[in-house]
């Protein structure tokens, strides 16, 4: 049975997605059916938008969804109507990554996510004209009041928080606090530095406090976002600049900081980051690095101390158990996420995107 549903269209890269109205096909068997109750616009919607990334149109986008789930297919034994569910990235479930519960390193993950389709190349969805639209991006396109996902993506939550709230757990803020609690596993007592202080980077900085880190330094150009990151843990709050060694010194670590999460995916400044680097130190390269992007480092350098550089997918995450770990640290009041959420009707898309593109709201909320 095939559901009337309502979708933002993308059809030409850079311009703004427009509510139409789709039809949804029936799950398949492996499949769930979700009403989307909130869906947060993260950056690479943006960078998917602009044509960056190997998007087909048109295309629904969208993967920071939250929902009910409205229908189950016939293989699905551990999702029932009714169950709350956050959407997180697609895996293939069978590659030595998968196996090994690092779906975020799946052999097929930018297939997967990226190329708006199932496994097998088809789509969900069709518009009014019966046209195929381009579906399943980060296995969701939650962009609509409803989607078919595979049961990989879902993540059963318990129904006491607002749903609405929780869909950025299963992108933006897992990629943030997984490259601190996951990817680094950053030490107790130790110094970490954060550059980009948005959504991902305030995370990292909340992820930072749970760990145990005694030096949290944030770094950027935003003097609002630094004075948020101090509110949210952060034990100092420095303008960003070309020379990390001095920023270092400042946060009282003159042999450099043990960790950076770069959130910029500014090549320059992970050049700089790197020689800010203590002995045995780590960066973690987190942000939307252009295709492309170089990053150059003085082998020496990173040799002859033993420095990591560290590439991070979706915060290094096993979203079945990583988010209903991020969720019982916010009931905690160890990780207020929610601080960083403004709230937007689902008419209002394109505000919302703006919003989040220029700044202005850190964790922008589509609310249906």
């Amino acid at each position: 049975m095939t559901t009337a549903a309502t979708a933002a269209i993308l059809r030409t890269a850079g311009a703004a997605p427009q509510l139409e109205p789709v039809t949804i096909e029936a799950p398949r068997p492996d499949e769930v059916l979700v009403e989307i109750r909130g869906v947060g616009v993260c950056h690479t919607d943006m960078v998917m938008r602009d044509g960056h990334l190997p998007v087909p149109l048109p295309v629904v986008l969208g993967h920071e969804g939250s929902g009910v789930v409205m229908a189950v297919g016939s293989d699905v034994t551990d999702l029932d109507v009714g169950d709350h569910v956050v959407l997180s990235f697609m895996s293939c479930s069978h590659c030595s990554s998968c196996d090994e519960h690092a779906p975020a390193y799946c052999h097929s993950w930018v297939p997967l996510n990226f190329f708006g389709a199932r496994g097998d190349g088809s789509t969900a969805l069709t518009d009014a004209e019966g046209g195929a639209v381009h579906s399943h991006v980060f296995g969701q396109s939650s962009f609509a009041t409803h989607a078919v996902v595979n049961r990989r993506n879902a993540v059963k939550v318990d129904k006491d928080l607002p749903i609405e709230l929780l869909g950025p757990l299963g992108c933006g803020i897992q990629t943030g606090a997984g490259a601190v609690l996951n990817a680094c596993r950053v030490r107790a007592g130790s110094s970490v530095a954060v550059i980009g202080v948005g959504a991902v980077g305030l995370s990292a900085i909340m992820a930072a406090g749970i760990a145990g880190a005694t030096t949290i330094a944030a770094i950027d150009i935003n003097f609002a976002r630094l004075d948020l990151a101090i509110e949210l843990g952060a034990t100092h709050a420095l303008r960003s600049g070309d020379d990390f060694v001095a920023l270092a010194a400042q946060a009282g670590c003159p042999a450099g900081f043990d960790y950076v999460i770069d959130t910029t995916g500014i090549a320059q400044l992970v050049n700089a980051a790197i020689l800010a680097l203590a002995p045995r130190g780590e960066i973690a390269l987190v942000g939307a690095y252009a295709p492309g992007t170089e990053v150059r480092a003085d082998t020496t350098h990173v040799m002859s101390a033993g420095r990591v550089i560290r590439g991070v997918v979706e915060g290094s995450a096993d979203p079945q158990s990583f988010i209903p770990e991020l969720i019982a640290h916010h009931r905690e009041g160890r990780f207020p996420f929610d601080r960083l959420v403004e709230w937007f009707a689902f008419e209002n898309i394109e505000e919302a995107i703006e919003a989040g593109e220029s700044g202005r709201v850190v964790k922008p909320i589509i609310r249906f």
